[in-house]
This record gives structure tokens, sequence and C-alpha cells, in this order.
């Protein structure tokens, strides 16, 4: 069964989001998913061309009011 990690990058600016994304991406399985919070309108644009370049699975990209709310799902 999928697991769900959650990381709360709000009041983080870019690159920071991504690297705490791609750490994360070590520690979990495949098929696992990373929500990341965050507050930084670049990663918004930066994580999802990222997620493509390396082959991973974008899930759903919702603002939450004052954030954004980043699902990544570990395809490799």
């Amino acid at each position: 069964m999928a697991e769900r990690t959650a990381i709360d990058a709000r009041g983080a600016f870019c690159p920071e989001p991504l690297m705490k994304l791609i750490a994360t991406f070590q520690l979990i399985e495949i098929g696992d998913e990373i929500e990341i919070l965050t507050t930084d309108k670049g990663s918004v644009n930066d994580i999802p061309e990222w997620v493509s370049k390396v082959g991973h699975t974008m899930g759903d990209v919702t603002e939450m009011g004052d954030h954004w709310s980043v699902v990544v799902i570990k395809a490799k």
C-alpha cells in the first residue's frame, strides 16, 4: 500500500523546496507519494519540470489560499 510523506516547506524559497523533495525521494518506495506544502510560487513551476525531467509522476497541484500543495509520486 502506497504511503504519503508530507514536506512542509512553507516560508522556504527556491531551490529549498525542490532540494527537500529530492532528499525525501531517497527515503521512500516506488508508488509512494510526497506532498510538498510551499509558499514559493517558483516551486509550483520548478517541481513539475524536475519531475518530468527525471521520470516521476505528478499528482495534483492545489492552491490552498496562502500556499500550494504539490503531490509527486515516485515512479522509479
